[in-house]
């Protein structure tokens, strides 16, 4: 049946003619044939790739395939097929042609088995071998849930690829875990069976035409936008979702994942980057874009639990209760409406909020990323006398306007006051102005206006994109872990906060709008919030508890609050040694636990007496201080160049001399402890941080080291057990030489170790840190519930 038909199809003259259509034939599978997604959206992509590309060259057949048996299932997947429609624009006559054709090329299939795969791909090289056809690739569409991602992809591996010379392209449809565990965990399992360059993960939000045209966007006026794109022009950036619908039977999958793994992590991070990355020399190069892609990513500041607002509305919890059968007193944690401020460090964006905010049961339904410049101008006349093209004291912005809103459609949208923008002709128009309509409290007037000439369906184009192999659509590996690198510290933060109730639609009235206060958001009314009754405490309940720790002060709390005090701790002892003597010598480990703390210190805690601070290090890895497994780079990143300490205050180890590393005969040990002895009075530290490892080393001084555990005070090379092996650090004695010592010890991970040691006595060679023990000074443990408590 398909042969006949590729056949007559070919002489139809659908295709130009036969010796294009020696390109090849391109067999497309979707999986989750009978699905909603499918039903809604992806069959009627794969039909509009059909129209567009059915006289490129390529001979088609579309394989739809689901577990239910043939015969309902074909009849379920016909019954889509048939209400499948052409834009208004095509020709009746054609439409119905191209419709019979595509409905005559499509088959349905039951995959369930390994079976199953080896015949679907049988019959298509039984179908090519009749027709004479050149096999040019398989699309493969996982509209389906991602637990059945790896047995799917293991078949398809198996059993189902194209012969060499043909390539495969397997599309995946999120979400794409659930934290940066669960998606590292995925990402390994479907790096086992396909290859990156044939993966392509989908987020829709990558297909609509307003965010797809940002780059392009940035590209084309350069000469327009490389002056005021910066901090110095820019004032803050909105990138906004509002829904009116709520989360009515899709409880159990809002459940799992709420509003920030839904919207967040994935739509609106793709639009920041966008926004936010450096443009590539050529932004058509998927390669280039992807990499300045992560580079932003990179830029970005951690986030922590006040970096968030967040809301539910009030009939969630009764929609859990009975969708998913839980007990009237089952309360429900899970936030559907969020407001997020990010940080960027770099040159360009320092210091610029971007704020993204997304909800369900909202006012509006609409979507957008607006640009708001500065605005310095202060116009004397009235406002009324003065066109918008020309007035400096209107508001300047450039809105990318993803859809519905007031204006019903994708824009481009920039102030008069700007610059009137260069737009690609064959693909946007400009608009003309609705004197009707208002946007952010301006008339339509006021701006350029540009809607797409031919309005498009995101999937549409996803697949069109697929087809034609642009990888810069799409999320690759590094960039997924990436974003939920980002986004996972905040959602383990939150997952015990508070959240607002607000009553949905147009009366929540001022309850969601919110403010930043403090480097972070928080809700504009302070009227007393309907708090939840969670299963457990909230940490706001516990106090910073003190008792002892190994017959030291211990002060513990939750992680977030501990750091607060810690860092309180550390500017009161800081001012106190100013104070006392002019200065402050600081000695910082690496390592992941201080960065929480090095980015509380840069973000609140401006009294701070960083003119008068010098900044040491305990331990450094030997390799370069522009290597990212530096603690010099991890300082600098996270703290060093968000503050102000003077450049010849900053001490970092000479791990790097002669063009070599960490080489005895350099004598870095020795530079350092003569820089020490030099500027440090006594070479007594006024305050050394310390962390712990799960083997209970500390500084670079592990278990049975042969050096820096006893002797003289002074900076040794060490070895340790996990790459980079060669190390300089601090000796313990050195070390017992300061005023304080504080001992930060985080996380489930170090529960073994923290009990351990609440066990043993003085043996610095069996776990080193038990060896910290001032001879003059104070030692106190800072030690969070997770690590005392597990």
């Amino acid at each position: 049946m398909l042969g006949r038909v590729l056949w007559t199809v070919l002489l139809m003259g659908a295709l130009q003619s036969l010796a294009e259509a020696s390109q090849g034939h391109i067999s497309v599978v979707l999986l989750g044939a009978t699905g909603d997604l499918a039903k809604k959206y992806l069959w009627q992509g794969l039909f509009q790739l059909y129209m567009d590309q059915v006289s490129s060259g390529h001979s088609f057949t579309f394989h739809g395939a689901a577990l239910t048996a043939l015969e309902p299932g074909q009849r379920l997947m016909f019954d889509v097929l048939k209400k499948l429609s052409c834009p208004p624009d095509e020709a009746p006559n054609r439409c119905a042609v191209l419709k019979d054709q595509f409905l005559k090329l499509s088959q349905y299939h039951q995959l369930s088995s390994a079976e199953n795969y080896t015949a679907l791909s049988r019959e298509i090289e039984a179908l090519l071998r009749q027709e004479g056809l050149e096999e040019a690739g398989r699309i493969f569409y996982f509209s389906v849930p991602p637990f059945a991602y790896t047995e799917i992809a293991r078949h398809i591996n198996s059993s189902c690829r194209p012969p060499p010379g043909a390539w495969l392209r397997v599309v995946l449809e999120k979400p794409f875990g659930h934290d940066l565990q669960s998606a590292q965990q995925l990402a390994a399992e479907l790096a086992g069976f396909f290859r990156e360059e044939e993966m392509y993960r989908v987020d829709h939000y990558l297909g609509k035409q307003a965010v797809a045209h940002i780059l392009p966007f940035r590209d084309q006026n350069r000469q327009f936008l490389d002056p005021i794109w910066n901090r110095h022009h820019v004032e803050r950036v909105e990138i906004v979702l509002k829904e009116t619908v709520d989360a009515k039977d899709r409880t159990s999958f809002y459940e799992q994942y709420g509003v920030i793994r839904d919207v967040l992590q994935n739509h609106l991070t793709e639009a920041l980057m966008f926004l936010i990355m450096e443009l590539p020399a050529n932004v058509s190069r998927a390669e280039e874009v992807l990499q300045h892609k992560l580079q932003s990513f990179q830029s970005l500041w951690g986030l922590e639990k006040n970096s968030a607002v967040l809301g539910q509305y009030q009939a969630y919890a009764s929609q859990v209760q009975e969708e998913l059968q839980q007990a009237q007193d089952y309360v429900s944690t899970t936030p559907t409406f969020a407001g997020v401020l990010i940080h960027s460090d770099s040159l360009r964006w320092e210091g610029v909020p971007f704020l993204l905010t997304s909800g369900k049961a909202l006012d509006e339904r609409v979507g957008y990323a607006r640009v708001l410049f500065k605005n310095r101008a202060y116009c004397t006349q009235s406002e009324t006398l003065r066109d918008a093209g020309h007035s400096q004291c209107k508001a300047k912005q450039i809105i990318f306007y993803f859809g519905h809103g007031a204006l019903n459609t994708p824009a481009v949208l920039v102030s008069r006051n700007l610059f009137r923008p260069v737009m690609p002709k064959d693909s946007w128009k400009e608009a003309v102005a609705q004197s009707d309509l208002q946007v952010f409290g301006q008339p339509l007037s006021d701006y350029y206006v540009y809607n797409p000439v031919k309005e498009r369906d995101a999937y549409s184009v996803l697949i069109s994109n697929i087809y034609h192999g642009r990888k810069d659509f799409f999320i690759t590996t590094e960039n997924l872990l990436a974003s939920w690198g980002f986004w996972t510290p905040l959602l383990d933060s939150i997952s015990r906060q508070p959240l607002r109730l607000y009553p949905g639609g147009v009366e929540n009235q001022h309850l969601l709008d919110f403010e930043m206060v403090s480097g972070g958001l928080a809700f504009a009314l302070a009227e007393p919030e309907e708090l939840l009754n969670p299963p457990r405490q909230m940490p706001s309940d516990y106090k910073a508890i003190q008792s002892k720790y190994r017959q030291s002060p211990l002060v513990s709390a939750w992680s977030e609050d501990l750091i607060s005090r810690l860092a309180s701790d550390m500017e009161e002892a800081a001012v106190r040694s100013v104070a006392r003597s002019g200065q402050f010598h600081l000695a910082l480990s690496g390592g992941s636990s201080p960065v929480i703390l090095f980015q509380r210190l840069a973000r609140h805690h401006y009294a701070f007496p960083w003119k008068h601070t010098h900044i040491w290090l305990v331990d450094e890895r030997c390799v370069p201080l522009t290597d990212s497994e530096s603690n010099f780079f991890g300082l600098h990143s996270h703290l060093l160049q968000s503050v102000r300490v003077p450049y010849f205050n900053i001490h970092p180890m000479p791990v790097h001399l002669n063009r070599r590393l960490c080489v005895e005969e350099d004598r870095g040990t020795e530079l350092y402890a003569k820089d020490i002895v030099a500027l440090v009075a006594n070479a007594s530290f006024d305050l050394v941080l310390l962390g712990v490892g799960t083997d209970g080393h500390t500084a670079s001084l592990f278990p049975y080291s042969e050096s820096g555990l006893e002797g003289a005070p002074t900076v040794v090379l060490t070895e340790s057990p996990v790459k980079p092996h060669q190390r300089m650090s601090l000796s313990l004695p050195l070390i017992n030489k300061a005023r304080q010592v504080f001992v930060l010890v985080l996380g489930k991970g170090k529960h073994d170790i923290t009990t351990l040691l609440s066990r043993v006595g003085h043996e610095p060679r069996k776990w080193p840190i038990s060896g910290v023990s001032p001879s003059s000074g104070q030692l106190v443990w800072y030690v969070d519930y997770d690590a005392l408590l597990g």
